[in-house]
């Protein structure tokens, strides 16, 4: 390094002691110009431009050509946290290597940097919501053990520089209405905080060090989440020891004058914000901090610790170092969209797919089959795969491709039938045709990203919420028509939330939820359906019969019946629920409480068997009940997973540990207390329900204090 190079400059000092001179140096308007997204050079200084945005939920997106992996409700459906580690990684490679080629050519806009917007880890409370396909599902457990395994992916493990900056989003309270966001104000006590909306952002930041945190749009308890006092203070940063920085959802400061009315001036809002800890603004309201300032709303030595933060990230992704320094720099430009990732995509979706009816074991269908009619709106559609905030995939492919691709020999035709949203029919006489002379009809119907997304869809409409959670159109009517027929009908879903598919379940034999699968999607759909690959996916949602199972859409307390920790009604599907095309029996169920105290740990392990002819995988599920409570507590909670593969025939031994917290029960003002009782505990291939065709073993354990 040359003796008259500016000590920022210098690789050998810390990353702090280069923040502090190279901020030092700034103006005021020079310091304000870095707190938007899009981040001006400050060439004097040799700074260059900056844009923060990014977007990774499932796959590096809106950045040009990427693998595109299944939509994340998919991923929560693996209940597979290794499986999300290794496709975390591949996306940071992409997104690393993507990035470097995109600064040779000085490129330097939206979606080319190496600031992560994800993952979503809201609770998907209500399953009209429509960006509830980017959560992990209803459940904090598994969306914490996901999210935690995802942004470890995508920051990396080296100990001086992050891969890439991940960010736990909306923090906090936040599942819809969409129409209403940015003047909503969500109500959750103390108790619901703690049980349901917090644990999976404590778990990212204190568990994954995720080094960013995006605000809500909405209010919460009365403060706007992007200037809250009580989320971005107490709890993120004094409580949670959290040392990154905060990024406000998009426009959502200019929500706090606008709509939220809890400032007058744009200056006010921005002020607010920042002082309340929200460092970064996607939009433009930080742009007037200089005037703020200058109003004495805020002081420029609150201004400078955010941009320290900010600048603290960029020195710590490598930003200001020579090449040979970060390993991450040198990923070659073919990581992205390598055949490799591919078939990691591949495997994702496979592991995906959950089977929901499978009656007489129609499923899987014989590959020497001669006819099968594919028919549906999302038969044949690259882009129901996509779900949103994705990327662009260099080929895709769709159940219809997948199917023909799987029978090169058989006769596979194809009709649309009908749409998603509309009520024409004209595609029905094609269909029902087609399907009376098949031998057997594989129907794609469902959801897509047209339907269901974030805010107002399109002009035509739509809305990103849902008000009813039927299938749209006249999806049902073409389906009783081709059942009608006689042919023997499987039934495949692809969309991003719960169906009630009542008439189906009760008429249908077979089944299968494909969600968003992403862009192998067709190939997995495949090897489902004709059995090169047995499906042990499940659901990370409930599927209600009806809306009128469901409390108030705008009702953010938990025991209103939200979610099946809650449940007050008798699903048509449970969460957790997923056949196989083998069977499962469960044995030998374990308690060691340790010494019985309050501040035990509990020990529980259980004897797996495949009793079927077949290999396959099931997701081992632990729920947990405290039946002698003092304060209300869940019906039951998922506190443990393992997915794992079996032999005919073989056994495995499956172990959980529970520590004190994962026993404990809030009182009223949120506070934990592990207390004396009996404990119910139970393992299994779903939840311990009376009706249910999953097995399980159940047992009992004591605590004293």
């Amino acid at each position: 390094m040359s003796d008259t190079a500016p000590r920022y400059m210098n690789p050998d000092l810390s990353f702090e002691e280069r923040v502090d001179d190279l901020v030092d140096q700034m103006t005021l308007e020079e310091k304000v110009s870095q707190m938007v997204h899009h981040a001006a050079a400050i060439e004097r200084l040799g700074v260059p431009a900056y844009n923060w945005w990014n977007e990774c939920l499932h796959g590096v997106a809106r950045a040009g050509i990427a693998t595109v992996f299944p939509q994340a409700i998919g991923m929560g459906a693996t209940f597979d946290t290794d499986l999300i580690s290794r496709m975390s990684v591949a996306v940071s490679d992409e997104a690393r290597a993507k990035h470097h080629e995109f600064v040779r050519q000085d490129d330097r806009g939206i979606y080319k940097g190496l600031t992560f917007w994800s993952p979503n880890v809201n609770i998907f409370r209500d399953p009209r919501w429509g960006r509830g396909q980017e959560t992990y599902g209803e459940d904090p457990c598994l969306t914490a053990k996901l999210g935690v395994e995802f942004v470890k992916g995508l920051q990396g493990d080296d100990p001086h520089y992050f891969k890439l900056v991940a960010t736990a989003k909306h923090f906090a309270v936040h599942s819809g209405p969409e129409a209403d966001r940015h003047r909503f104000n969500a109500i959750a006590d103390e108790r619901d905080m703690r049980e349901t909306y917090l644990p999976a952002f404590e778990a990212l930041v204190c568990d994954a060090g995720a080094y960013s945190v995006m605000g809500a749009y909405n209010r919460t308890n009365g403060e706007a989440c992007c200037a809250s006092h009580r989320l971005l203070g107490e709890i993120l940063r004094d409580e949670w020891d959290f040392d990154g920085y905060v990024v406000s959802d998009c426009w959502a400061i200019k929500d706090i004058y606008q709509d939220h009315g809890l400032a007058t001036t744009p200056e006010e809002a921005a002020a607010l914000a920042v002082n309340e800890g929200c460092d970064l603004n996607c939009g433009e309201a930080f742009e007037l901090l200089v005037n703020a300032v200058n109003q004495g709303l805020i002081s420029e030595e609150t201004v400078t610790l955010s941009v320290k933060r900010l600048f603290l990230a960029r020195f710590k992704l490598g930003m200001f170092d020579p090449a040979d320094r970060v390993s991450y720099a040198n990923i070659p430009y073919s990581e992205n969209d390598s055949e490799e990732h591919r078939q990691l995509a591949l495997e994702v979706a496979l592991k995906s797919m959950v089977l929901l009816k499978n009656k007489d074991g129609m499923l899987p269908l014989n590959k020497g089959l001669k006819h099968v009619a594919v028919i549906g709106p999302n038969a044949d559609d690259d882009e129901v795969l996509l779900g949103n905030y994705n990327g662009t995939p260099s080929r895709s492919t769709t159940p219809l491709a997948g199917i023909r691709n799987m029978l090169p020999e058989a006769k596979v035709t194809y009709a649309k039938g009908c749409d998603i949203w509309d009520d024409s029919r004209d595609g029905f006489a094609e269909a029902v045709d087609l399907a009376a002379k098949a031998d057997v009809a594989i129907v794609c119907l469902g959801l897509n990203p047209r339907v269901e997304g974030e805010e107002d869809i399109d002009d035509e409409g739509r809305k990103a919420d849902r008000d009813d959670i039927i299938l749209f159109g006249v999806q049902e009517e073409l389906l009783k028509e081709i059942v009608v027929t006689g042919t023997p009908v499987v039934l495949v879903l692809l969309n991003g939330s719960a169906l009630a598919i009542n008439w189906a379940d009760e008429h249908v034999p077979a089944i299968v939820e494909a969600w968003y699968p992403g862009e192998e999607g067709g190939a997995a759909l495949a090897s489902v359906l004709f059995g090169d690959y047995n499906p042990a996916g499940r659901l990370p949602i409930t599927f209600a019969r009806s809306v009128d199972q469901l409390p108030d859409f705008t009702d953010y307390a938990m025991y209103s019946g939200h979610t099946y920790r809650f449940l007050k009604y008798d699903p048509l599907y449970p969460f957790g629920y997923g056949l196989s095309y083998t069977q499962f029996a469960y044995s030998d169920l374990k308690i060691d409480e340790g010494e019985g105290r309050t501040d035990s740990t509990v020990r529980i392990s259980a004897l797996v068997k495949n009793m079927g002819q077949r290999a396959g995988e099931e997701v081992v599920q632990l729920y947990v009940t405290d039946d002698e409570a003092s304060y209300p507590v869940p019906v039951r909670h998922l506190e443990g997973f393992a997915r794992i593969a079996l032999e005919p025939g073989e056994s495995k031994i499956v172990c959980f540990t529970l520590k004190p917290t994962q026993l404990a029960v809030f009182d009223d003002e949120g506070v934990r207390h592990v207390e004396p009782g009996t404990f119910t505990v139970s393992v299994g291939g779903g939840q311990p329900l009376a009706n249910s065709p999953l097995p399980f073993v159940q047992g009992k354990f004591s605590l004293q204090v």
